[in-house]
């Protein structure tokens, strides 16, 4: 009989900082030692001693105390700290790459994004342009005295866990072994694809602090729809990605919607992408074909023309959301969520846009009434994939805080 393995002291406490952190990332407002202490069940010596240590370390910082009642003790606001740790997004897209500093507080410190033709784009240069880009926001962040805690990478293909880029097919990109580029291994990077990391953007207090109302809550579930040149897509599950056994769950631009469709970069007919996408429909609406699809200038006139009512466009446009609707219904039907969350491109279009989607959806999914579909706008519509891979980042100090604070 194999023996018990022995609970390792560090391993408590990093778990209790951990827990301690991460409650005060995703609470409302403030709070103080006791407020955190009734929240995470730890007894108040114990979350004494903790919060001590991110006090000591630049993580809490305590606010002024105020008396709850006539015989009552002063309570100590606790809050997090910025311009201590942070994280590092990376990103490369279909219209060019960036970097976002973003802070435990939920600020974002820095953001560079150079616009850029990525058609047969080379990927050791524009991996080594990036990693310029990183290297002057490491130099300031130094000076600064901020700490680089972790960082994220946001590609538009399939990634593997060994951090492998199989494919980026709207790149042109296959088989890259992402460690090789200077860039990831000094940071150690943690690479994915941009759906999955724009869906934790989503989430408050993943990994930094909460600011305001979000659309959904901490340990909400939903699906994140991803539109652009391609279309991805992401399962929330309880506040988690879930990524499938090979980490490629969640491709739902490559869903078809039309057995006999037009064929689809991936080889298949009819996906949701070569009706949704963006430059699959600004090239049917006749605005522009071809790498020129591919630029914002030409789906900023798509959305305008279908706001004034062109007829080419309202019907490029129309196409899209019926596609769109029904993988939608697919998805519900078969993950049984109930919340749709729309980034990228679509949530540029007016809000009644997502009401008629959702009136659309409640007649497809399965589970009605018992289940009354959703659909969201993003909440967070500049970049959320850049966002999201600094959140990656970052999630690594909210996991491992020892790290940081027990040296």
């Amino acid at each position: 009989m194999a023996g018990l393995r022995r609970i390792n002291q560090d391993d408590l406490r990093n778990h209790n900082l951990s827990v301690v952190v991460g409650t005060l990332l995703r609470a409302e407002s403030s709070m103080s030692r006791a407020d955190l202490a009734k929240r995470t069940g730890l007894t108040k010596a114990t979350m004494s001693l903790l919060v001590s240590m991110l006090v000591d370390n630049g993580v809490v910082e305590e606010g002024t105390p105020s008396v709850q009642s006539t015989y009552g003790r002063p309570s100590t606001p606790l809050d997090i700290r910025g311009g201590r740790f942070c994280g590092i997004g990376l990103q490369i897209n279909t219209d060019g790459y960036g970097v976002v500093v973003l802070d435990l507080d939920g600020t974002v410190a820095a953001e560079r994004w150079v616009d850029a033709d990525m058609s047969d784009a080379d990927a050791d240069d524009i991996f080594a342009r990036l990693n310029e880009l990183a290297l002057d926001q490491e130099s300031v962040l130094r000076e600064r005295g901020c700490r680089i805690v972790g960082a994220g990478l946001a590609l538009p293909g399939l990634v593997t866990d060994d951090m492998r880029l199989l494919m980026a097919r709207n790149l042109g990109w296959e088989r890259l072994d992402l460690k090789r580029f200077p860039v990831v291994s000094r940071l150690d990077a943690v690479a994915g694809n941009e759906a999955n990391m724009a869906a934790l953007a989503q989430i408050p207090g993943y990994a930094s602090r909460r600011r305001g109302e979000g659309i959904v809550g901490p340990s909400d579930s939903f699906l994140y729809m991803s539109t652009d040149v391609g279309i991805g897509g992401a399962i929330v599950r309880g506040g988690r990605v879930v990524v499938g056994d090979h980490g490629f769950g969640g491709e739902l631009g490559h869903a078809s919607v039309e057995m006999r469709g037009p064929v689809c970069r991936c080889g298949r007919r009819g996906c949701l992408e070569v009706y949704a996408g963006r430059r699959a429909m600004v090239e049917a609406a006749g605005i522009a074909s071809g790498n020129a699809a591919a630029r914002r200038e030409a789906i900023d006139e798509l959305i305008g023309r279908y706001g004034a009512g062109d007829a080419k466009a309202v019907a490029v446009v129309d196409k899209a959301i019926e596609a769109m609707v029904s993988v939608m219904a697919s998805a519900i039907n078969i993950c049984d969520i109930d919340t749709v969350i729309l980034g990228g491109l679509w949530s540029r279009f007016e809000s009644d846009l997502a009401a008629r989607m959702q009136s659309m959806l409640q007649r497809q999914v399965l589970g009605y009434p018992e289940i009354r579909a959703r659909v969201l706008l993003s909440g967070v519509t500049a970049r959320p994939a850049l966002l999201g891979a600094a959140a990656v980042g970052l999630h690594r100090f909210v996991e491992h805080p020892l790290e940081f604070v027990g040296e």
